[in-house]
Parts: C-alpha cells; structure tokens; sequence
C-alpha cells in the first residue's frame, strides 16, 4: 500500500544559477522537478515514507524527466501519464533573496495535469492510501476537479485526506471562482493547510485564528495556517497549537512550503503531538529556503533533527509559500 499519494500539479522547473539577477540578465539555468503535490511526494520520500503522484505530462522529453527524476528520488510514477497533444509546463524563477522569488509559469495553451481523467483513477489506491493530498489548483479546470471530487468521493473523507489551498491567481479567471472550488473541497477533507493569502481565498479573513475556525467550521478536523515570519498556527476542535519559525539564511524560498508539507504528512502518519508536528515541518521547510532547488532540496529525518537540535542562523523564514 502506498503511504501517501499526493494528486495535481507536476512540472519542470528551470531555475537561474546566477542569484540576483533578473531572467533577462540570467545565462545559466538548472533544470528540476516541480509542482507543489509533486514535491510533497518527493518530501514524503526522503522522509522514509512510500509515496506516488496522480498527475499527467507532455508526451515529450521534459515529460520523460519527470519519469526519470521521480524514479531517481523513490517516487512511484505509475500514475503519472501523457497527454500527447500538451507540452509538459516549464516554470522559471528569479532568485532574488530573502523574499523576492517571481514565478513564471509556462502551461499553455493547457496544463496536461489539468487533464487527468475521473475514469482512469486508481479508486480503490485513493480509497486505501494512509495520507491523500490534493491542491485547489486542481480545481481550476475540467476534467481535473471533476476528478479531484470523484478522488474524494472514494475517500470519504477517511484520515488523512489534505487538501493544500495552494492558491496561484494566474490560474483562475478570479478570486470568486477560486473561493467557490476551495468551499465546496473543505467538505470533502480532514485537513487543510495554507498561507494567508491562501486561507484568505477559502475564508474570507486573513486573521489566523479567525481563518482556522472558518476552516474547521467548514468540516475539516485540523487546519493549519502558515504565517510567514510569524511562525504557523494549528487549531483543531481540542487544541490551539502556535509554534515560531525557524531562522534560516534564505536561498530561495519557493519550495519551503512543500517541505512543509512532507513533513506535516511525517507527523500525522507518525501520530505525534500537533505541537511535535509543526515544529518538524517548520524546520524542513527552513531547510529547503536556504537551497536552491525544491525537489533536490528535500531533507531527510536526521537533517531536520539536526536543525531542531543546533543553534539557529540569522535569517527568519516560516513556511509561507
């Protein structure tokens, strides 16, 4: 049985190699796997932990990297699949630290990973998977939320079913549409996680605690608000749990969030403290901003430990992205 299956958005990210400069100064790039759901995978992994990723590509050489760096970073790709008539997305981004990471995303005239199809899901692995993790981007479009419902449907919202808010404007006509899709989810999960932006869109408050008491209002059982610089809030219908960020001399702060994300699937498969939980995430996800890539970057147990355990450097970063 896989442990954790995470469903939406993959990619192919290409990012300078020179820091501080704009992408017309830039000259060399590197080449890595993207998407938020993908790399929670790839965290989940390096975490010790069986993971797939229900996604689709371009049938062309960047979708045949994402075959090659899943296998490489122990990710099972069986459900990973072409679209033959789509170009796999690329995403460019400025490294311009510690808080300026423009993104530019390539996936037109249509994201292959918006195409994966309710009839080609793997029910009875959704159904059965200790932890399934899905995004709001994969509700931007048909057939993809069509898919994201019948996933949950399945589920029935058997622990633990997550759903990142992931909130990416270019993707959505506006923030109403998006607003609509996110509520309509939260009754389908047992968790939610996102930023303030984020909870704002599914909730209509930015203030934490308001946001995480929406959240539960909604049906979810733990909601989790990520605060950037003021650390990450975790509320569920028994506890409140508060917990600082971890200073980290920040590289690029892009992938920060799906460390987060790895680490809190750690956590809750692992049946700690929320408390316990949060602190870990926190720590990976400041591990993974002061690198450069995202999947590459992914810590394993010993190197978060290792953080929770020394001294910490100088520059905050909570897992706000």
């Amino acid at each position: 049985m896989i442990e954790v299956l995470t469903m939406g958005r993959v990619g192919v990210d290409i990012y300078p190699l020179q820091v501080g400069l704009s992408l017309r100064e830039v000259e060399t790039f590197g080449k890595y796997l993207g998407g938020s759901p993908t790399n929670v995978a790839v965290a989940a992994s390096r975490l010790g932990h069986s993971s797939a990723v229900i996604t689709r590509t371009g049938a062309d050489p960047f979708g045949l990297f994402v075959h090659d760096a899943l296998r490489s970073y122990g990710v099972d790709d069986r459900y990973v699949t072409a679209v033959p008539h789509l170009p796999t997305p690329v995403t460019f981004c400025e490294i311009r630290p510690p808080e300026d990471f423009p993104l530019y995303f390539y996936r037109s005239p249509k994201a292959p990973d918006l195409e994966i199809l309710p009839g080609e899901l793997d029910l009875p692995a959704i159904a059965e998977t200790r932890l399934f993790w899905a995004t709001v981007t994969g509700l931007s479009q048909e057939p993809s939320r069509s898919a994201h419902f019948a996933a949950w449907r399945v589920r029935g919202r058997r622990p633990y079913t997550v759903l990142d808010l992931d909130y990416r404007p270019m993707f959505w006509p506006n923030t109403e549409a998006a607003r609509v899709q996110a509520r309509r989810a939260l009754g389908q999960v047992t968790v939610a996680v996102g930023n303030l932006d984020e909870v704002e869109v599914a909730t209509g408050t930015r203030e934490p605690h308001e946001a995480a008491r929406a959240l539960l209002e909604a049906g979810v059982e733990l909601a989790i608000v990520k605060q950037g610089g003021d650390g990450v809030l975790g509320m569920t219908a028994e506890e409140t749990v508060e917990v600082p960020p971890v200073p980290v001399e920040v590289v690029n702060g892009i992938g920060a969030g799906d460390a987060f994300g790895g680490a809190l699937c750690h956590g809750l498969l692992g049946g700690w403290p929320l408390e316990d939980t949060l602190r870990f995430a926190n720590a990976a996800g400041a591990i993974v901003a002061g690198r450069l890539a995202c999947a590459p970057a992914m810590p394993t147990p010993d190197e978060v430990r290792a953080v929770l355990g020394t001294e910490q450097p100088v520059r905050t970063q909570g897992s706000e992205r």
